[in-house]
């Protein structure tokens, strides 16, 4: 069975997320999302979530592409993720390309386009 894990907020989930978790699901069988805690979000993103970290996780869990949620703690966890949960290919957007080349010692590290005309920042942008 090949696993595949891909991290992020997940906050106004929107049909851009959709599109990678979908991406990312056909890339193994098993897709592994890490969500970033509101903890998390809050000390080291300065992000305040519109849904707390179980409504996030709840919307996630109810995505037929995703195969289980681990909340997200600190950036530095990656490593440890990949080897416990013995993961095959890493999957971000490429808005963060080559920041997670480090992890190419452990496992495939794939970078997706994001769906252009959407993005959460956005939304929230546009209700203001």
């Amino acid at each position: 069975m090949k696993k595949v894990i891909t991290y992020g907020t997940y906050d106004l989930l929107h049909y851009g997320h959709i599109n990678l978790l979908q991406r990312a699901k056909a890339l193994g069988d098993y897709l592994i999302v890490a969500l970033s805690t509101d903890e998390f979000n809050w000390n080291e993103k300065r992000k305040k979530c519109y849904f707390t970290y179980e409504q996030r996780k709840r919307l996630l869990e109810a995505v037929r592409y995703v195969d289980l949620v681990i909340p997200e703690n600190g950036w530095e966890q990656k490593i440890s993720d990949v080897k416990e949960f013995k993961v095959d290919t890493f999957v971000m957007g490429d808005d963060w390309t080559g920041k997670f080349d480090f992890l190419k010692e452990y496992c495939d590290v794939v970078y997706l386009s994001r769906t252009p005309e959407i993005s959460t920042t956005q939304i929230k942008n546009d209700l203001k």
